[in-house]
């Protein structure tokens, strides 16, 4: 009732007002009819208080996301679902769910009443042009009588998280380029190819087919050894992303380091349907095993929060990097880099490593001046050429251009003497 009473609308403590006004004048003026309409303008609130405030909290609320994750630009559903657990029906409802601002204005629906144990379901949809982890709620339920003179508020503590993920863009199929020829297009191996006086060997167990027994290593050791099942070949892949704030420019969605992040999931998502065993590394710290995650899930994740660094080092990455590089195939989404930058990355060319580069001109994301902008043209050209000396294949990227047509880029072999000849005679044009 206290709660009830709190909650008078201005319409509600005007009545109250009235109902005192109309009390006073009766006994000055010994006017009973008078009276009469004092108490009922006195009851009328002081009933819906009672009213309001008994079935404040009686509602029950359940909300679900669909889908829980969105890439950016995407829409999800949110339903929200309302019940009403009192055997008195609910006045008017209104109802606000509590966004972040980059999801929208907050919703707002009117629900006129809920019967005894009714329910009801609203929807509303919400849209993200900024990847993140967005906390959706807690809703806010207003409470009114019939007549608006009580208003409660309450408000469910419960909250969803929506994640909106990079754009993911389809990619070619391409024949990969690999140190090593696997079980598929240029596939690196992950278990040597034995011979018969080299087999891969265990100890016997009950239960194994004696067919099996490997009667070499079997003579050799004394004991009774079974050759082993035969293990597959593994595509192995790692994508690395540089989180340099100095890297990158421009701002928002359109920013190129928006750009190396959503290129980043889409050759993640492109690579594991391929069969790769991936391994994503970020310069914010991020080390994920995609074996170890339940699908792209786990990835796209970890891409929808990675933020730039203002301090980040290449030579960190590089050494996040080689702590568990086991060869393969190595995809780089760089940022800018000098020429002592692009030097330091070829020591990810090593344990029979084919690396391939994404080198983003970031300074194409920003309008500047003619010369400042051949200064960074001849920048970008000199990091390209330390790469390609180091071994590195490299595409570039510039403002405006789309994966999927770079994508078959990566697929050729040497870049050509023509191409770094070229690139040698830019460098050394801007020296001289």
């Amino acid at each position: 009732m206290r709660d009830g009473l709190r909650g008078l609308t201005t319409r509600g403590r005007s009545f109250l007002a009235a109902a005192v006004a109309a009390a006073i004048s009766a006994l000055l003026l010994g006017e009973r009819d008078l009276l009469r309409v004092a108490v009922l303008l006195a009851v009328l609130p002081l009933l819906a208080a009672a009213y309001v405030g008994r079935s404040r909290y009686k509602l029950a609320c359940v909300r679900s996301l669909d889908p829980h994750r969105a890439p950016v630009g995407a829409s999800s559903r949110v339903v929200l679902r309302l019940q009403n657990m009192s055997r008195l029906p609910t006045g008017t409802l209104l109802i606000e769910d509590r966004l972040p601002y980059a999801l929208g204005s907050r919703p707002r629906v009117v629900l006129e009443r809920l019967g005894a144990f009714q329910a009801s379901s609203v929807a509303y949809t919400v849209r993200a042009d900024v990847r993140g982890r967005y906390a959706v709620g807690p809703l806010g339920v207003r409470m009114t009588d019939p007549f608006g003179l009580c208003e409660l508020s309450r408000a469910f503590p419960s909250t969803d998280r929506l994640t909106v993920i990079p754009q993911v863009t389809p990619l070619p199929s391409i024949r990969l380029p690999g140190e090593y020829a696997g079980s598929g297009d240029s596939r690196a191996r992950s278990v040597a190819v034995h011979g018969e006086d080299d087999a891969a060997t265990r100890e016997y167990r009950m239960g194994d087919d004696l067919r099996r027994v490997h009667w070499k290593s079997t003579a050799r050791t004394g004991e009774l050894m079974v050759r082993r099942e035969e293990q597959p070949w593994e595509s192995r892949a790692t994508v690395v992303l540089d989180t340099r704030a100095y890297g990158h420019r421009g701002e928002g969605p359109t920013a190129s380091f928006e750009w190396a992040v959503s290129a980043a999931a889409s050759i993640t998502v492109h690579l594991r349907q391929a069969g790769y065993k991936l391994r994503l590394v970020t310069g914010s710290g991020a080390d994920v095993d995609a074996a170890e995650a339940a699908g792209d899930g786990v990835l796209l994740d970890h891409l929808a929060e990675v933020r730039l660094e203002q301090r980040g080092e290449l030579t960190t990455l590089v050494e996040r990097v080689r702590q568990r590089a086991d060869g393969g195939l190595i995809i780089a989404l760089l940022g800018s880099l000098s020429t002592a930058e692009a030097q330091l990355l070829a020591a990810l060319r090593g344990n029979g490593a084919t690396c391939v580069a994404f080198l983003l001109d970031s300074a194409g994301w920003l309008n500047l001046p003619e010369r400042a902008r051949a200064e960074a043209q001849q920048a970008h050209a000199a990091a390209a050429l330390a790469l390609l000396q180091s071994g590195w294949r490299v595409i570039g990227v510039e403002h405006g251009s789309q994966l999927a047509a770079l994508w078959p880029q990566a697929a050729r072999g040497s870049q050509g003497f023509a191409v770094r000849a070229a690139l040698a005679e830019t460098v050394a044009g801007g020296v001289k």
